[in-house]
Formats: C-alpha cells, structure tokens, sequence
C-alpha cells in the first residue's frame, strides 16, 4: 500500500474512525509526543514516528526538541538544499532520497520532514541553507525529484514550510502581504510542482500569517489551493507549535497537530464539536487522513541487512562534488597538479563547517575534512589556520603565519566562508560580508601570491570585495560530511565541476529588491517586489551582480551548436519539445547544465525579462556531441491574472532563450503560443515597479497606490503591540517592567529546560532568539498542559493593566475550566 494514493487505507481508516469515541478522534488530531502519532491499541492503530532531516535523518531518543540540542543517532549527512539545488541534477536527487528513505526504513521512522521548499526571497534569511533556490521551477523539480526517491523506500516526505516562511524573524506571529500574482507565480509555483509531480504524503504548514490568517488555520490555502487545485489527498501537519486556533484549523484542512500540546488542543477541540462550533465530519477528514498514513506503516518490509553507511558516505561526495559552483578560474589556476606546492589556509580545512544550525542538523557517521582529502593527493602541503572556526574575531597574527606559507606556496588554497553564528535557524543575517578577520586574510594571502584560489563554505550569497585580487573562486556551499572529499576532488580535477548557481550573488545587499522591506516591521512583512525576486529582477532592471543565477564554470568548453522544435506552437493540451545539440569542445569529460528561458514578446501585462521554462543537465566526454531533449509545457508560460483570480496562457510570440546561465545565452528560438484566453483590465493596467536608474542605492520603488493595486485592495498598515495578546512575543511583553522581567525569566527556563547553559555560542544564540521572538500562546503548547491558556491570559490581563479580568482567568485555571 502506497499512502497516500492508495484507497484502501483511506476505506480502512474510514471504518476505524466509524468505532472511536469523540474524545478518541479528538486526541487523533495531534501527536502523541514529540515525534510520534497517537495509536491506539483497542483498534490495532500503530503509532508511528516523524522526524527532521532535509539531508539526513535527525532521529532522538531521549531529550527530545526540534531545533537540534539534544543529540541524536549518527546518519549520513548529505549536502543541505543551497548545494544540492545548485547541482541542477534531478538524478542525483532521486538517489539522494533513496538513501535518506533507506535510512528511514532502518529507523522505523515512517515520514522525513523534508524538503524544506521556501524561496530565497532575501539573501538575509538565515535558513537560506536548507531552501533550494530563488526560482520555483527549479526549486519544484529539484524538490520533487527528492521526494521521489524518499517516497520509493516505502516511507513519506513532507513538503514544508508551507507557505512564505522566507525569514526567521518573529516567524510565529508575522504577516506576509502579498499580492496574488506573486504568490501563485513565485511562492507557490514549486509547492504546486512538487504535490502535482511527486504526491508527497505530508505537508507542513508554516508558523507565519498570510494576508492576515496564521497558516495552519488558512482555508484558502489547505482546501482551496492545496487539495481543490492541485489535488492532494495526504495529511497536513503543523510545524512545531505553529498551531493558534486548534478548532478552526481543523475546520480549515489542518489534520495533525505537532507535537503533542499535552491535551490542551484535544479537549478544545472536542468541545467545539459538543458546542456546534465544529462540524464533526471536519473532524472525521481529519482523523481519517492521520489513521491512513499510520496504516502506512504495516506493510513496510525492514530489509535483512541496514543501509550501507559507506556506500551513503560516498554518495554524499559525489553529491558534494557535483553541487559545488566554480565561480571564477583565472589562467586555469585549476584543477591542482599534485606536484604543486601548495599552502592550505583557513580552519574549516580542518574543522569544517558543513551543514546548518538548527532543526537539521544531523549527527554524522563522519567526516571527512579538506586538508585530510587534499592530502591524500598533493604531497608537498603547508597548512595554517587563518582564524578561529567558531567567532573568527580579528587575529593579525593568524594572518601573518598564513601570509608566510601562501608567499612560499606555487598556489594557495583559502578555505573561508560563514561560521555557525552568521547564519542559522532562529535568526537572519544582518549582512552579507564575510567575518572581517576572513575578508582580511584573502586579500593578504592574495597580495603575497597571486595564484590564489578561494574555497567558500556558507548557506547563502556573500559579497566578495577581494573578487579581483584572487585567481579562482570555488563555491561549496554547505557540503555535508562528505564536503572535504568533495572539494578535494573538484580541486584536482578528479570530478570537473558541474554546479550552477540556483541563486543570484548580489554586488551588495542594496541592489536587492526585497531589501526596503525586509524582514518587516509592525509584525508585518510586505512584499512590495511582487514577481521581482532574484534574476527575474536583476536581469529585468539590467542591474550588474556579482554572479548570476545559474552561472558555473568547467574545466572543459561547451559550444551550443543548434536546435530545433517539434512544433512551432504551443497550446494548453500540446508542449514543445526542443532538441538541443551541445558539444564538449575541450579536452576533459564534463557535464553541462542546458537552461532555457522564456521571454514574452509584447505581453499585455508587464512580465520579468525572462523565466526559466526548462533544463537539463547532461555529461559528455571530449569531443562527444549530444542531442539534449527539453519539454516545454503551458503551465511554464502563464501568467497569473489577479484581477479574474485565475491562470491566463496569453497568446503571442515567445522567445526562448537557450544558454549555459541567465546572462550567457548562446541560441535562440521563435515560437507562438496560442491560446483564447485574455487577461482582465486590472492585470494590463497594474504597471510593474518603478526600476532604478543609474547608480540609485533604492533597488525597487513600489508606492502605497500601485501595492495596493497589486493586492486588489487597500495596502494594510502595520499592527500596535498593544493591547498584548496570546500572540503577543516575549520580546513585545518585555517592553513593559512586568513583561521584562516574565521575559527573562521564560527565555532563562527556556534555555535551562534544553540544557542549553554551556552550549556553543550558535545554539545559544538561536535559542535565544526563538525564545525571544515565541508567541505567548506557544508556551502554553509546548509546556503540554503544564501552563494553561487561562494562566496566559491571567499575565496578559495583568500586562494590559486589568487585575480583576486576570483574577477571573486565574480563578479558571483553578477551577480547571476549559479555555
């Protein structure tokens, strides 16, 4: 049985549901512990186990928490999404989910609570590592690729964060404003590609608002969208504590609470049911779709001998390998000779960083650094530290021993890049530099020889301002344990790289559209840009950057030699098939990423200069000539009309632009779309933004009349922290004497409860934060029973100057009546 495709489970989850009392089907809507759903052994329902691990399996035991403090078992680490999306390599995808679903058969754990699918709106969002790319169609096939091989062991994915998660500031309570085209076009496109293309049995709801309604509780979005539209029949969880109104959400399509609230929700929704307020056939859906992925489990055979952890550690190189991007490669500096003398720099050589904080990160089987890999190669190697991996403050002297090798070395090889506390979970960026004593060691190590070649370890873009001093820049993202064998075989050559950008690297965080409006504020976060994120900007506003998306070098030559199309016409039920012939011109074998483009030619509305359609990524060796064979669909070529509320295929010439990246086309190719559908008055008259001009710092200027154009409404202004409220933040409460001191003392019990008192300065500081910025509500679920909603709403009383209406709430705790 294949959940969630199968009818039989739902008959037999259907039938179950039919002998379970109101209180049962109530305690069915949300997790019987941290990890685990409810069984229930009256009527043989197994409890089966959930668990993170975009990249690996993040499997507790005791001391469970969802953002990676307590330890966990030992799993292959696989490279996190920023890496693996800028492979473009959906068959490397599939093996990579067939080793993280294998992993989760020897575990017994029955959904893997990945991908996380959000699009890189800002580069500043500090869970950019665990997201895929700026560009939807990317981001679905990368995505759903993934998902089918995870979902071929027998065990679920689960798609999240469901939806317009893109920061981490007060990510509990914020509101993203965003217009309709935007939304359908840019931060749904790759939620819809992946449910329509790899049926996940699971998706997660975000924690955040959306137009003003809390995700998990967001009709429009679970029923309307997700399940209408697209067609998912699996379950929908919340992330963890993202649940506000438990009822409403279950009204809404929200099946399964995570984790456990400690009966507090259940009994809730319970009484909604007795009071009228809640349908019980809502309630039923709800259950049945829970009970049905339970079932799933039955039938799963655990195979005679575990997963191979070498077999997976080696999968994890060719995949760190095949996701690393060479950016820049002066006088073929690379590949290494292994006769080079060669002076390693930089401390992640030998205590790498190479995955994320947070609710990732996984335990390693091991890890293999780059100066043991490099090593293995190069007999004649220096090595010096440069800095410190954990705060890398300023250090002359670190630098100064660096210096010495680098001047004694034929080249030298600086491995720098983003330690843990610049970016994590919990927490954005605050800029886009490197740490200063990192920046300072490159442009030394560059004076003192010229043949320097940087090696970057970091979840998202960074600004380089030494770009020009160096020889070669290679990219490795986060890389999994596997990153130093990785990178060792792309800077000898042994793999030749393959990597494209997913992601457009800004000259300067200025030149970002969502830049004026990030991360928000008034707990409000607009998304003025509209469909202008990433190279869909920059490449419309002909704005310089410092690499563009889907930008990568090789140490072979590719020449583009023609193409040609089925047919000169697309239509809704007839796509377009492109024949691509690429040649390997050089002397290496190598694998070149095919991207096409979409450019409308004379749209009725105002669209982004061009918008990737479709790709391939093919391998040939030295002199071979293949013929790539790309299928364009007409979901690739609509455009959203906001004013009908409805998807246009807008007639009209296109142009396809075929090319090694967005701004290095090399053919190109007429075609006509036909099609009778029109477009509504207010999409041909809402202008797009007002672009800069010139050297103008401002990025994008959307005034408060064309935004509220864009949203077919008045642009909504931002919300007062008072009156204090269930949703209010810690950090909100904590700006009055009472709230300041109830601050303190939760983030202290919070940080105490984790046994985070001598945790590294990361984890501390993600802790922190999310303490900060978590919802009064949220105490109350996560406690699981041990504080009540009426205790809340007694301090909330008292913070908002009302003592008797904090008695009365006071006297209900006691009284032990339901909130």
């Amino acid at each position: 049985m294949n959940y969630p495709l199968d009818p039989t489970l739902s008959a037999q989850a259907q039938a179950l549901v039919a002998q379970m009392t109101l209180a049962e089907k109530a305690d069915f809507c949300s997790g019987k512990d941290f990890w685990h759903l409810p069984g229930l052994e009256r009527l043989q329902i197994p409890s089966i186990m959930v668990t993170d691990g975009p990249h690996g399996l993040r499997k507790q035991g005791q001391g469970a928490d969802h953002l990676g403090a307590h330890r966990s078992i030992p799993a292959t680490c696989f490279p996190t999404a920023s890496a693996l999306a800028s492979s473009w390599d959906v068959v490397l995808m599939q093996e990579v989910g067939e080793a993280l679903g294998a992993t989760c058969v020897d575990e017994d754990v029955s959904v893997l609570l990945g991908p996380g699918m959000n699009i890189k709106r800002s580069p500043l969002c500090g869970r950019n590592f665990e997201y895929f790319s700026e560009d939807p169609f990317l981001n679905g096939h990368i995505a759903a690729n993934l998902v089918n091989g995870i979902q071929s062991q027998g065990v679920g994915a689960c798609l999240k964060h469901f939806a317009v998660n893109n920061q981490e500031l007060g990510r509990m309570y914020m509101d993203a404003i965003v217009d309709e085209r935007a939304l359908r076009e840019i931060y749904l496109r790759g939620f819809e590609i992946a449910v329509k293309t790899a049926k996940p049995w699971t998706v997660m709801c975000a924690y955040n608002r959306l137009n003003g309604v809390y995700c998990s509780e967001h009709d429009w979005l679970l029923n309307t969208v997700l399940r209408d539209e697209w067609g998912f029949d699996g379950a929908v969880m919340t992330d963890w504590g993202a649940a506000n109104n438990r009822p409403l959400g279950v009204r809404a399509g929200l099946d399964l609470e995570m984790p456990s609230s400690g009966g507090i929700n259940d009994a809730l929704v319970a009484q909604a049911v007795e009071d009228g307020a809640l349908d019980e056939a809502d309630l039923d859906r709800a259950v049945v779709r829970n009970i049905a992925l339970s079932l799933s489990s039955l039938n799963r055979q655990k195979p005679a001998t575990p997963a191979d952890s070498d077999a997976q550690h080696a999968l994890a190189r060719k995949a760190a390998a095949h996701s690393c991007v060479l950016l820049k490669n002066t006088n073929r500096v690379l590949p290494l000779s292994p006769r080079a003398r060669v002076a390693l720099i930089g401390a992640f050589a030998e205590s790498p960083r190479f995955q994320g904080a947070g609710s990732s990160q996984v335990r390693p089987t091991r890890v293999e650094t780059l100066r043991m890999a490099l090593g293995e190669y190069v007999t004649d190697m220096s090595y010096a530290p440069g800095y410190d991996p954990v705060a890398s403050r300023p250090d002359r002297a670190l630098i100064d021993e660096a210096v010495e090798l680098a001047r004694n070395a034929e080249i030298a090889v600086v491995y720098a890049g983003l330690p843990g506390i610049f970016e994590s979970e919990g927490f954005d960026r605050e800029h886009l530099e490197l740490p200063d004593q990192h920046t300072a060691l490159i442009k030394a190590v560059a004076e003192a020889n010229p043949q320097t070649v940087v090696v970057l370890a970091n979840g998202a873009p960074v600004t380089m301002p030494w770009i020009a001093q160096v020889s070669s820049v290679l990219e490795g993202y986060l890389g999994g344990q596997a990153s130093g064998g990785g990178l060792a075989d792309v800077l000898m050559g042994v793999e030749n790289p393959s990597g494209k950008l997913a992601e457009t690297f800004p000259m300067a965080l200025s030149d970002v559209p969502s830049t004026a409006w990030f991360p928000g504020e008034d707990r409000q976060m607009q998304y003025r840009e509209g469909v202008y994120i990433g190279y869909r900007y920059f490449d419309t506003a002909k704005r310089d950057v410092l690499f563009p998306f889907g930008h990568g070098l090789s140490y072979t030559e590719f020449d583009y030699l023609d193409v040609l199309a089925d047919n000169g016409s697309l239509t809704v039920d007839r796509p377009i098939t492109l024949s691509i012939r690429v040649r390997n011109s050089g002397t290496r074998a190598g694998a070149e990423v095919i991207q096409v483009y979409r450019h409308s030619v004379g749209s009725a509305t105002h669209q982004p200069e061009q918008q990737l359609c479709g790709f391939a990524k093919v391998s040939l060796n030295a002199g071979e000539i293949c013929t790539a064979h790309i299928t364009l669909d007409a979901e690739s070529f609509r455009v959203f009309d906001h004013g009908a509320k409805r998807w246009v295929l807008e007639a009209g010439p296109i142009q396809l632009r075929i090319g090694s990246s967005s701004r290095d086309i090399r053919l190109t190719h007429a075609i006509n779309v036909v099609s009778k559908q029109t477009l509504s008055d207010l999409a041909t008259t809402t202008n797009a933004p007002e672009f800069p001009t010139g050297d103008a710092v401002q990025a994008l200027r959307v005034s408060d009349e064309l935004f509220s154009k864009m949203l077919g409404r008045p642009a909504p202004t931002g919300e007062d922290i008072r009156p204090f409220h269930r949703n209010s933040s810690l950090a909100e409460i904590g700006t009055t004497w009472l709230g300041g001191k109830i601050k303190d003392r939760a983030v202290a019990a919070f940080l105490g409860g984790m046994g985070l008192q001598s945790a590294d300065p990361t984890t501390r500081k993600m802790f922190e934060e999310m303490a900060n910025h978590m919802p009064l509500r949220a105490i109350a679920l996560f406690q699981q029973g041990k504080v009540s909603y009426h205790q809340i709403d007694s301090l909330i009383a008292l913070l908002n100057g009302h003592p008797l209406k904090a008695l009365d709430f006071a006297m209900k705790h006691r009284n032990g009546k339901r909130a």
